[in-house]
């Protein structure tokens, strides 16, 4: 924290100065030192405050160099709710790790001494084989029930956003209220199959290359949905599924699975239309010779905190909690019956550019205090997790762990926790879990 603390207040002094560059350059010493604090400590690759601490922070430190035309000088308000942000989650998970920590008399420090989840990998892994046939029930279940609502929605709309040419924002019009989360929830089966491939004890070759077929299905929906978001969370929660199993990925694992991903990010960049110039007359770069694979990634990182930036010199008036209750609004309808409800303007600084980060809501309905309480509550609720992950009785815990990291790890890019559709994955993952204990009872 104290290499944070000076990373930070450096990066303001230049960013005051106009040292836009060196500003970021800074600050990014200060999220890898913030990650390496937890990751040292731990040996836990996806520790929650550690993920948080780099990619926020991170993502902060690129927005910092102001690579685009579209970025401007942030308001002191905006550099106070960064720092905040960050302060008060590490603080609320100081607090609430040293309270458990005295409470169980140093019992969960010493499994933890054991190893990052203290169980042996050998142990963890015949306690999964338990779970084998209720695994695999759940991966068709989930499968069957979005592969089901895609095509419903495909019949009622009338086409398939890949097969669409000349239609930049096609998948934005690919929704059927209701419906889509039922869609969508296919992100969740490649992490369940992770887990039934970890449980596996009987060569049945014909249920796994039945869960294997059906986990394709699941990755081939966000790719005809034209989701480059919806198929990077489905891998990404896969991957962090499998770290808090294993604990480590050999670097021939990370290399396939990023020499996989490469090529479909950029298939279904060219399926949406989304060519080069259009980016980058988006995208208003400073250096206009900088390539497409290079800015594309920075821009949906870094102006996210401008958009920040935007709202808090711009918002009125604060929202009192109606912007964070959202997914109530959505998931009971009441949206549709109160519009008042939902009828709030977004700040952002272009019109394509739509991404907000995580804080982004609790600004705007309590301004600073909402940061610092928001923060600071999923402070508390990461503790929980990471205490919890060292004596998970029921593997779909693994599921709820990556699915939390996942959004940290994001949280550059949207409001996770106000938005329904998180809430609705969290709801699937609760009935799988309630599932898989009830068989496993039996």
């Amino acid at each position: 924290m104290i290499i944070y603390l000076i990373s930070f207040s450096v990066s303001f002094l230049f960013s005051w100065l106009g040292w836009f560059i060196p500003s970021g350059l800074v600050l990014i010493v200060g999220a890898f030192g913030l990650y390496w604090s937890d990751y040292r400590k731990s040996g836990n690759l996806i520790h929650l405050r550690a993920l948080f601490g780099l990619f926020f922070t991170g993502g902060q430190a690129l927005s910092c160099m102001k690579l685009s035309r579209l970025q401007t000088e942030w308001s002191h308000t905006t550099w106070a709710c960064f720092f905040l942000a960050v302060v008060s989650f590490y603080l609320a998970y100081e607090w609430a790790e040293r309270r458990h920590s005295s409470s169980s008399a140093g019992g969960w420090l010493k499994r933890q001494a054991s190893g990052p989840h203290g169980m042996r990998r050998r142990e963890r892994e015949l306690a999964l084989r338990r779970f084998e046939k209720p695994l695999f029930v759940s991966i068709a279940a989930v499968t069957a029930v979005s592969l089901a609502a895609f095509l419903f929605e495909a019949a009622v709309l009338g086409y398939i956003p890949f097969f669409l040419r000349g239609v930049p924002h096609a998948y934005s019009y690919f929704h059927i209220s209701g419906v889509h989360y039922f869609t969508v929830s296919c992100v969740l089966v490649p992490s369940l199959y992770v887990l039934y491939a970890q449980a596996q004890r009987e060569k049945n070759r014909v249920r796994n290359g039945l869960a294997a077929l059906l986990t394709v299905v699941s990755l081939l929906i966000p790719v005809l949905c034209v989701s480059r978001f919806q198929l990077i969370l489905a891998v990404g929660m896969a991957a962090f599924t499998f770290l808090a199993v294993k604990h480590k990925m050999k670097v021939w694992q990370t290399a396939v699975l990023v020499g996989a991903m490469i090529p479909c990010y950029v298939i279904l960049t060219i399926a949406r239309s989304h060519d080069v110039a259009y980016l980058n007359g988006i995208f208003e770069m400073k250096n206009s010779a900088m390539p497409i694979f290079v800015t594309q990634p920075y821009m949906y990182i870094a102006n996210n905190y401008d958009n920040f930036n935007c709202l808090v010199e711009n918002l009125p008036a604060h929202s009192f909690g109606m912007r964070m209750l959202f997914p109530v609004w959505a998931l009971t309808g009441l949206k549709f019956l109160v519009p008042e409800l939902v009828n709030f303007p977004i700040y952002v600084n272009k019109e394509e550019l739509t991404t907000l980060t995580l804080i982004y809501d609790a600004y705007y309905d309590f301004g600073v205090p909402g940061v610092i309480l928001f923060c600071g509550a999923l402070g508390l609720v990461c503790c929980v997790l990471v205490q919890k992950l060292s004596r998970l009785d029921n593997p779909v815990g693994y599921v709820l762990y990556a699915q939390i990291a996942m959004y940290l790890v994001l949280s550059f890019f949207t409001t996770w926790f106000s938005n329904p559709a998180t809430w609705f994955y969290l709801a699937v993952t609760g009935a799988v879990y309630l599932y898989v204990e009830y068989r496993q009872r039996r």
